[in-house]
């Protein structure tokens, strides 16, 4: 008979590039105190734009993180992710560059708009000077794919590689995604997610969402769950994840963060709010299904928070339909309202935040709400101290996606 010893996806490393932080430690000190980050856009074409406010990564040089030649071929977006991928890998031990094994290591990534800032650039020149000014580049920058390829490729890594070409909850589905891989054999994936919609063109593309918060005052363009609900406010950056086998991990003397317990989507249709509902309380039950976790382990609910009154409210109800009683008692936070909403990288970035909040023992506020009017236990003000083994983490996409992922604190494999 077989002793193999069943293989659990652990989250062993975290690379963040928030507009509130550049490591992952930066970025939980802001969160843990709740600072809002959200302000005026400032990026270069945007500034007669209806939109606003939104968070934008300003101390990032790209120049000082990523070398030359890959900084020519690739835009904003997967400069983020390159980023935050060579801090997860380190905070992981995991050797980049020139890899023992380089087939046994893979990348996944989330993308939702890709390089708009890029491609923007490249189809300026098309038509301003023509087709002989346009850069090669063009081809891939602008692609979804772009930055699993270039993380790969800097990294020299070889194993499964993907993308998850989706809305919000996407960023989700890549987590499991590469759990399911290295439950399969892989036995590193590098998953996560960044967004770098603050340009131009994708702006004008945003505004076609009636969701988007056109809002001027940085302290009211985002904030959910209370009366004055009036959309939500864009975040740029995102996060990048080590996630390996537990037992890989304790071989080379490798902390583990989190595990990967379970996750479930669903899809209800764009914009379908009321209906996101009964989509999200059923991926939640399967969430929890998968992970053998009942409602009341769960110690704390990292929410969606759209910011739009009819979201709001199914997201509140699908927590009540999905944990029972246990739904309205358990803490809820949305640290997303001080950097705002950052698309497909948003849930990678509240499964960090969830890891960390495990560790140090604190559920983070919720920035700019204090007058909820749904029956949640919304987490305000200031952190709240909490012994915390299990986070439940929800996403729901503009185009209808909707997903929730459960993690269980360090080596915990249940309660």
């Amino acid at each position: 008979m077989s002793t193999q010893r069943p293989r659990r996806a652990a989250v062993t490393g975290i690379g963040v590039i928030a507009p509130n932080g550049l490591r992952a430690d930066a970025y939980w000190k802001s969160v843990e105190e709740g600072l809002v980050v959200l302000d005026r856009i400032t990026r270069e074409g945007c500034e007669h734009m209806p939109l606003r406010v939104a968070g934008e990564v300003r101390a990032f040089d790209a120049a000082a993180l990523i070398e030359e030649r890959f900084l020519v071929q690739t835009d904003r977006f997967s400069h983020f992710a390159m980023a935050a991928a060579a801090l997860a890998l380190d905070d992981a031990g995991v050797s980049r560059g020139d890899p023992a094994e380089p087939y046994d290591i893979g990348v996944v990534t989330a993308a939702g708009s890709g390089g708009g800032e890029f491609g923007q650039r490249e189809l300026q020149k098309l038509w301003g000077q023509g087709s002989r000014y346009v850069g090669p580049y063009q081809s891939i920058a602008w692609f979804y794919a772009a930055s699993t390829g270039q993380i790969s490729i800097r990294s020299g890594f070889k194993g499964p590689c993907g993308v998850v070409a989706s809305d919000e909850a996407g960023g989700l589905d890549s987590i499991a995604h590469a759990a399911r891989e290295v439950r399969r054999g892989t036995g590193v994936m590098v998953v996560g997610a960044a967004e770098a919609p603050l340009a131009p063109y994708s702006m004008v593309c945003q505004l076609g969402y009636p969701e988007i918060s056109t809002v001027e005052d940085p302290a009211r363009a985002y904030r959910p769950f209370t009366t004055g609900a009036c959309g939500f406010a864009p975040g740029e950056g995102g996060a990048m994840l080590v996630v390996e086998d537990g037992g890989r991990a304790r071989d080379r003397g490798a902390p583990v963060r989190a595990t990967v317990a379970g996750h479930a989507a669903t899809f209800t249709g764009a914009s379908r709010w009321e209906q996101s509902r009964e989509g999200l309380a059923r991926a939640i039950r399967g969430a929890l299904d998968e992970a053998g976790c009942a409602p009341e382990e769960i110690d704390v609910v990292f929410a969606d928070a759209l910011g739009v009154p009819e979201a709001d409210r199914a997201e509140a109800l699908a927590i009540a339909d999905a944990l029972g009683a246990h739904g309205t008692r358990v803490p809820v936070t949305a640290p997303k309202t001080g950097i705002g909403r950052t698309y497909c990288a948003a849930p990678v970035l509240d499964t960090a935040t969830a890891v960390l909040a495990m560790e140090h023992g604190q559920i983070p506020p919720t920035p700019n709400v204090f007058d909820i009017c749904h029956d949640l236990d919304l987490v305000m003000s200031s952190a709240r101290p909490a012994e915390l083994h299990t986070a439940l983490i929800l996403s729901r996409g503009l185009m209808g996606s909707n997903a929730a992922l459960v993690v269980r604190r360090g080596g915990d494999s249940a309660r």
